[in-house]
């Protein structure tokens, strides 16, 4: 790792460690381990069920966003998914992204830059989708102060993020362009891994590609709602589908911070705080969070693990020597 990755990793595990300690002070953990206790194993069932459909979205979003570069099996690229997802839970300052990159860039013969650029639209997707429901929720349901703030601060970073593709994607329109291609051309060891990155990035101009996405997103969107709502059953607490919705975007928002592999205590901390917001009591909101949350990792885990023996992927992004990066295939027409 370099010293970039070392500082956001020791940043990453003194934000969990605080978000831990915080914890530790406003909840009675013994109380809240009985809460946890009395879990109802069918609707923890149900909610591996949901976390797998959530899984599987995600996994058909990102083949739809890989189609105009290459078509590739449903089910490499949903064991690729399911690699990213174990990888940032064992590794720190999210390098899951990078892995399924990398590991999908190997298995299928691609640039891995390339892949990299549907990465970050799909990132970029699915941003839009979180402050979308979050502001919806927190409109529905009167929420101010903290969470409004954040709502709002996710909103502008979204704008951000949107106008920073636009500009990429239009960049050959724009005027100067011809000059600064020239310059970066003296520079090869960075020009290609750019242009190959832009051609993934190329992905978002396609109207139906991107529609495809904010539909997958939607479903996947939902599941995770439903996994929220279906954790709060198993322990007795009822939420409706808005509070459900709040939790679940108000941990995904959280994710943008660092902290230690699998969002260890920011997760917790978040979801009690917003449970709070509804009059749920903090030991029962830590024993709900705890249970989604385990289900989520060891759905991801599990899976993440089979995936990689079946792939023969490593967790490392320099398990195995692949060479120079092979020739991207230019986005062309969509497939079928």
């Amino acid at each position: 790792m370099n010293r970039r990755t070392i500082l956001r990793t020791a940043i990453g595990l003194a934000i969990s460690a605080f978000a831990i300690w915080i914890l530790a002070n406003s909840v009675d953990i013994p109380r809240a381990i009985d809460v946890l206790r009395t879990a109802s194993p069918l609707w923890i069932l149900v909610m591996v069920g949901t976390v797998a459909v959530d899984v599987a979205a995600r996994g058909a979003r990102w083949r739809a966003l890989l189609a105009p570069i290459r078509r590739l099996p449903y089910r490499h690229v949903l064991g690729y998914t399911y690699i990213g997802y174990l990888a940032n839970n064992v590794l720190p300052a999210r390098l899951g992204e990078l892995v399924r990159s990398h590991a999908l860039g190997e298995g299928e013969g691609l640039s891995r830059p390339t892949i990299l650029g549907t990465v970050v639209v799909e990132r970029i997707v699915d941003t839009v989708i979180v402050v979308v429901l979050a502001a919806v929720a927190v409109v529905a349901l009167g929420v101010g102060g903290a969470m409004s703030t954040a709502v709002a601060l996710g909103a502008a970073f979204v704008g951000v993020l949107i106008v920073g593709l636009i500009v990429v994607n239009a960049a050959d329109r724009l005027p100067g362009t011809d000059r600064v291609a020239a310059m970066a051309e003296r520079f090869p060891v960075v020009a290609e891994p750019a242009r190959r990155l832009i051609d993934g990035l190329a992905v978002a101009r396609r109207p139906r590609t991107l529609a495809s996405a904010l539909v997958l997103s939607a479903a996947a969107w939902t599941a995770s709602i439903a996994t929220f709502l279906f954790g709060g059953e198993a322990l007795g607490v009822e939420l409706t589908p808005l509070q459900a919705a709040l939790m679940s975007c108000g941990v995904a928002l959280v994710t943008i911070v660092p902290a230690a592999p699998g969002y260890v205590g920011t997760f917790e901390l978040t979801a009690v705080e917003i449970a709070a917001l509804f009059g749920v009591e903090r030991e029962s909101g830590f024993a709900m969070a705890l249970l989604v949350h385990a289900m989520i990792l060891a759905v991801t885990s599990v899976g993440g693990a089979i995936s990689a023996w079946r792939l023969g992927v490593g967790l490392r992004t320099g398990d195995r020597d692949a060479g120079p990066d092979p020739e991207p295939v230019r986005p062309g027409p969509a497939p079928g």
